[in-house]
C-alpha cells in the first residue's frame, strides 16, 4: 500500500465511467494513491451504472467494461477485510443511510479516508473528500 489511500464510494465509480473528470483524477493518481473499493460498492456501481446507461440510450456492455478497467486501478476489498467494523459503521450511519456501512467499515479497517459525493458520510468520524476537494488530499 502506498502512503495515502482512499475508499471509493459507488457514486465515484459511476462518475469515473460517465464523466471524464473523476476518471482523469483516478488515472492520474493510481500509482501514488491506493484506491480501495468494497465489493458491495462495486456491485452497487455496476447495477446502477447499467440502469443509467440503458436509460440514456448507451451501451451497457461498454460501460461495464470501462467500470472494470477503472476498478482494476484499485483494489477490491472483500467483506472479510472489513467485517469486524460492520457494527461500528452501522452505528455511525444509523440515522443516515445504514446501507452505506461497507464504505465506512472499509475506511475504518484500512485507516483511510473516503471519496464520495454522498453527504451521509460527513461527520461519521472518518475524513471524507468530494470530487471538488480530493485534489487537496493528493497534495
Amino acid at each position: 500500500m502506498t502512503g495515502k489511500s482512499l475508499v471509493l464510494d459507488a457514486n465515484i465509480l459511476i462518475r469515473s465511467v460517465l464523466g471524464q473528470r473523476v476518471r482523469g483524477i483516478i488515472e492520474a493518481h493510481a500509482e501514488q494513491i491506493s484506491f480501495f473499493i468494497p465489493e458491495t460498492a462495486y456491485a452497487e456501481a455496476e447495477e446502477h451504472l447499467v440502469a443509467l446507461v440503458v436509460k440514456r440510450g448507451g451501451d451497457p456492455a461498454k460501460a461495464v467494461h470501462l467500470l472494470r478497467s477503472m476498478a482494476a486501478l484499485g483494489t477490491i476489498a472483500r467483506h472479510d477485510l472489513y467485517a469486524d467494523f460492520e457494527e461500528e459503521a452501522r452505528k455511525r450511519l444509523a440515522d443516515r443511510d445504514p446501507d452505506d456501512w461497507p464504505i465506512l467499515a472499509a475506511a475504518l479497517a484500512l485507516g483511510c479516508a473516503i471519496w464520495t459525493e454522498d453527504t451521509d458520510f460527513f461527520g461519521c468520524g472518518v475524513a471524507t473528500w468530494t470530487s471538488a476537494s480530493v485534489d487537496s488530499y493528493f497534495r
